[in-house]
């Protein structure tokens, strides 16, 4: 067919849907290649379906078209999906690249309140290539104003539309049906969202997840007290009693929360070599908080988060149970469900004030009015803190600014209270300190976000040692568990195999397991005085965070809902859940259907008898720990449940505006009777006990302090 041929046959409303079915194709396979790595695909049959699948679903869709016989109607009908259906691919393919997910419709609908506090980050995942995802649209739009596609009059006649409709249709189910072939009850097992896209494509994957984000509300509109029937019986069972010997022996202490964003457990005890091939420790003050004789640490502790992330984070440890499987639970029901979570638990039982500090917008992830669901008494956020361009960047306030700013609220906090620190300087892109200001060596990979991350994690570190100086020289530190945890990953798996090599591992055999490793993040219980601390190997999750902490506060958890386990206790099952239904125990790694030996890493291809009831006995306990976890969000159960003792919060009596009011009026009314660390102080303030210095100033005085050790040696 010649080049006039062609033209004329694009000058055709089936010759321009072909040639738009074909451009979507393509763009498509770029995308499930270049962006979604390839998918995880395993055999020339799954290469087959993959090829298949955006045809079998664009055929359908922009078949709409076809039906109408208006002639700009249908071209322009045409160009709409057209362009629907390449903003709804790009926006997965820059979502993967973060989250290594693709976007839930959940998401897609709380985008407001989660992009609130995004800028330079959002940037920062695109590439010169996205060009590519929309220059078809740009020729195409300028071809048919030049006349040079025609729109031409001649309708598709209706028994042609239908003939395509129907053979798409088809091509639908053959392409389902094969599909099913290779992963059998694919819409039922649902292991991983990567599945569907593979399988079925990016707008079958929307549509399916729409259905199942559409059936959840349905299971609140529908849920009953009789509902908490089966919860309950599951907890009870579940439930795991606290050790005697760890049972309240931080009772009536402060709670103080350090959240270290994005923050890897490999990052402990980790040296980094600069070009000279000169050791630096990335993170020597938290080194030292992990192997003190104060802190129980946990090395096998994995991070449990989904698409919410740090937001998931604070859903686990605030209330013992998961995120949403599609979507953030901050953003979708934290403004509406029922919550029994720590600050209101503390409050009620023990009476702590509860507060949570973060220098970035209260809207980001929706916190203003979650906390308040909560029961968080204040909320500090970027209103509370003096912001410039020196000191801050897209998440807000950088961390030793964040730490200094914040002593002048947290020493008005009537003791004992329940204080959260969110950090964030510690957050992608990680090119936050790559200068002089940071002064930390950068990595040497090909990515610059591997680069960085070494760097903002020493400021993060710095930042938390300035603040447990405060700590110790205004004297909350004895006062006081200090808790500090990993919120999620901060190198993506799809970044992974570039990180290899600085973890000594080969990137040609970086796996799945591989990848399931890097889930592990700190959790360290820093208890001044206690000095009995030591490493602890249990495996655990962010979900056993809660029972363990309220434990050794004496808080008797019994009769919560919580799905975590005291990570202490002798009947804790060390079997840790993943959003994904994924598994890993001392013993075995589960990533889908693909079982790994956890200790060596090695695949298990084909597992004896005894392995097989071990991985379905651990498979079946993630299934219905999650199915719970489900049934209470998905059910608001809790606005059913009364067991507990605890009053009904009523978020209308919660404002987080005029805190510093509000906490001087009390401190007044108390008088004598206040316990803020102002007040203890005789009134006066603690704010000049805080000291930072840059990492210049740091090194200069380590290298003076070491010339005067050397001196003194020398006489």
């Amino acid at each position: 067919m010649n080049l006039k041929n062609k033209l004329n046959f694009v000058n055709t409303r089936i010759g321009f849907y072909i040639l738009l079915l074909a451009l979507f194709w393509v763009k498509s396979i770029f995308a499930y290649f270049v962006d979604f790595q390839g998918l995880g695909l395993e055999s020339a049959f799954q290469y087959f379906i993959l090829f298949l699948n955006p045809l079998a679903s664009s055929m359908l869709l922009f078949g709409i078209a076809l039906y109408i016989r208006g002639r700009r109607s249908s071209y322009i009908t045409m160009m709409v999906i057209f362009t629907l259906l390449t903003m709804l691919l790009f926006s997965n393919v820059t979502y993967y690249r973060e989250f290594s997910d693709f976007i839930t419709v959940n998401t897609m609908l709380g985008s407001a309140k989660v992009a609130s506090g995004l800028g330079e980050s959002a940037v920062r995942l695109l590439r010169p290539y996205d060009l590519f995802y929309w220059i078809d649209i740009i020729v195409l739009i300028v071809l048919l104003a030049m006349k040079k596609i025609k729109m031409v009059e001649t309708p598709v006649k209706g028994r042609f539309a239908l003939a395509i409709s129907a053979l798409s249709v088809m091509l639908f189910s053959a392409n389902l049906s094969l599909a099913e072939m290779d992963r059998p009850e694919l819409l039922k097992r649902t292991f991983s969202h990567d599945y569907i896209v593979k399988y079925l494509s990016i707008p079958v994957y929307t549509i399916y997840d729409g259905v199942k984000t559409y059936q959840s509300d349905q299971v609140r509109a529908q849920a009953s007290p009789t509902d908490l029937n089966g919860v309950q019986a599951y907890i009870n069972e579940h439930f795991a009693p606290a050790d005697q010997k760890m049972f309240g022996i931080d009772k009536r202490k402060n709670v103080i929360y350090i959240h270290l964003e994005s923050f890897q457990q490999f990052l402990l005890d980790y040296k980094l070599k600069d070009e000279n091939g000169v050791e630096h420790v990335v993170t020597p003050f938290l080194n030292s908080i992990y192997h003190s004789k104060d802190t129980v640490a946990f090395d096998n502790y994995f991070h449990q988060v989904a698409a919410g992330k740090t937001s998931d984070a604070e859903t686990l440890y605030e209330n013992s149970f998961f995120g949403l499987a599609q979507g953030p639970l901050f953003t979708q029901l934290g403004s509406t469900n029922t919550f029994q979570a720590a600050p209101n638990i503390l409050q009620q039982t023990q009476g702590y004030t509860s507060a949570v500090f973060h220098g970035n917008s209260g809207s980001f992830w929706n916190r203003n009015e979650t906390y308040k669901s909560l029961g968080y008494n204040y909320f500090f956020d970027s209103s509370y803190y003096e912001l410039n361009k020196d000191n801050s960047f897209q998440y807000g306030l950088h961390d030793k600014s964040f730490f200094g700013q914040s002593v002048q609220y947290l020493e008005h906090l009537q003791q004992p209270f329940y204080a959260k620190f969110i950090s964030v300087s510690n957050h992608y892109p990680y090119q936050q300190f790559t200068n002089e200001e940071g002064g930390f060596p950068l990595a040497k990979t090909s990515d610059e976000t591997i680069n960085g991350y070494f760097a903002t994690a020493n400021y993060l570190d710095r930042a938390v040692e300035e603040f447990f100086t405060y700590l110790k020289d205004s004297g909350l530190y004895n006062k006081s568990v200090i808790v500090l945890y990993g919120d999620h990953y901060g190198i993506s798996n799809s970044r992974n195999k570039d990180l290899a090599p600085l973890l000594g591992k080969d990137p040609t055999t970086w796996d799945s397991y591989d990848n399931a490793m890097l889930q592990r993040v700190p959790y360290m219980i820093h208890m001044p005085g206690y000095g009995k601390g030591f490493i602890d190997h249990t495996y655990g999750g962010q979900v056993d965070a809660l029972p363990t902490l309220l434990h050794l506060l004496g808080v008797d958890t019994k009769k919560y809902l919580q799905l975590g386990q005291d990570l202490f206790s002798s009947k804790h099952q060390e079997i840790v859940a993943f959003r994904n239904g994924n598994v890993i125990t001392p013993e075995f790694t589960i990533l889908g259907e693909d079982v790994y030996d956890t200790k060596t890493g090695e695949k298990i291809t084909n597992p004896t008898a005894e392995q097989q009831t071990k991985i379905q006995q651990a498979r079946a306990a993630v299934k219905k720990q999650l199915a719970v976890s489900d049934q209470i969000t998905n059910g608001d159960l809790l606005r059913f449940y009364n067991e507990s003792g605890l009053k009904p919060i009523h978020t209308e009596d919660y404002v987080y505006q005029n805190a510093m009011q509000k906490m001087n009026g009390i401190e007044k009314e108390l008088g004598d009777k206040s316990t803020s660390l102002f007040t203890t102080r005789g009134n006066k303030t603690s704010t000049d006990l805080f000291k930072t210095e840059t990492y210049q100033e740091l090194q200069g005085n380590e290298a003076t302090n070491s010339s005067t050790v050397e001196s003194s040696s020398d006489k």
